[in-house]
């Protein structure tokens, strides 16, 4: 019995409708990487989303909004369906981000927030954020025009546990931050612990925070779950089963918020399966069918349409997608290798099997 499979075992098994319809789903974090990569990529989050907060972690990173309008370019170039799927851009915090620079991002009316990567803590964030005093004029002007700040919440203080870095981060840094700029509206993302989702639930009601299939399905005993998962390592680290419990309860409890945010982060086997490995577990070729299967096991389908599909575009000011999906309660195979550029990278869940499928997936599996 694998990591998985225990987690469910755990959880209250009520069963679940054989259909599933769904106001087309968001991905309020999503890591798209860039040419000769994003078409690979792409394709499974515009096959399941409306829109996705992209993140800007590329290298060079996106830091300024004339590099999100044309990373979007690229984004959309790559797209089958241009207008199934909008890519929402981000700027990356660096402590050369100026009063002016915030500014021009809000009035483009393309990125939707800026990204906070304290220096040091996952991929690419070497350009980051060292000292909160270094962005200060930024955050004030973020909050001015009302530009979401969009947290990776992990302490990069080599001397704290890895297991602990993100109730590190929120108490040294995020809590203050927060209190220093009472009107900034944050986003916690991927939130990987019990007091991650204390904090994001008492704190006010313009911070919210972000989950992860993965961290919802795991605990951290997953990545040791027969030898050494590489492809399971993420930033944040899997956290324990109480932990796990504590996003499932957040998440099911239908508090506005706590919204879909995938992390799916895409890298090749070689980087992943290599020393060091990189961080970053890719999801996106079965997301919404995976939160399906969490929130089936928790006995709790019926809220599924809210985390996905209505908090998170409130939480941005947007409306809900005017599209609807339709899940299947039908299992599918997900392969042992999916193609990346001219690699491979290797899914959550290889050669395993997924509960839920898209309709259209599964009647065209029909059809064979």
């Amino acid at each position: 019995m694998t990591g998985h499979d225990r987690a469910l075992a755990r959880a209250p098994q009520v069963a679940a409708p054989a259909t599933l319809v769904l106001t087309r789903p968001d991905d309020w974090h999503l890591h798209l990487r860039d040419e000769p990569y994003l078409a690979d990529v792409v394709r499974h989050s515009a096959e399941r989303f409306g829109r996705a907060i992209v993140m800007p972690n590329l290298d060079p990173p996106v830091t300024t909004t004339a590099r999100a309008l044309a990373y979007r370019d690229r984004i959309v170039a790559c797209l089958p369906r241009p207008e199934a799927f909008r890519p929402l851009m981000t700027l990356y915090l660096t402590a050369e981000t100026s009063p002016a620079e915030i500014r021009a991002a809000k009035q483009s009316g393309v990125v939707h927030g800026v990204k906070y990567y304290p220096v040091g803590t996952t991929t690419h964030s070497h350009h980051g954020v060292s000292d909160p005093e270094q962005v200060s004029t930024a955050l004030a002007a973020m909050e001015e025009v009302g530009l979401p700040l969009l947290v990776h919440g992990e302490s990069p203080d080599a001397g704290v546990d890895a297991f602990d870095r993100e109730a590190v981060f929120i108490d040294r840094t995020l809590d203050p931050l927060i209190r220093r700029f009472s009107h900034l509206r944050v986003v916690l993302e991927h939130l990987s612990t019990a007091r991650a989702v204390d904090f994001v639930a008492a704190a006010p009601p313009h911070v919210g925070g972000t989950v992860t299939a993965h961290h919802l399905l795991l605990n951290r005993s997953a990545i040791f779950d027969g030898g050494l998962r590489p492809h399971l390592y993420c930033a944040p680290v899997l956290k324990r089963e109480s932990d796990r419990r504590a996003l499932v309860g957040a998440v099911t409890g239908g508090n506005p918020k706590f919204f879909l945010g995938t992390d799916s982060a895409p890298h090749a086997r070689t980087a992943k399966e290599s020393s060091p490995g990189r961080a970053g577990v890719f999801t996106a070729h079965a997301a919404i069918e995976l939160y399906a299967e969490c929130f089936a096991a928790a006995g709790a389908l019926d809220r599924l349409e809210a985390f996905a599909s209505l908090h998170g575009a409130a939480f941005y000011g947007l409306p809900p997608n005017r599209e609807r999906l339709t899940l299947v309660r039908r299992s599918h195979s997900i392969p042992e290798t999916l193609p990346f550029g001219d690699g491979e990278l290797v899914p959550f869940r290889a050669g395993g099997t997924v509960e839920w499928s898209l309709a259209r997936a599964a009647s065209q599996e029909g059809a064979r």
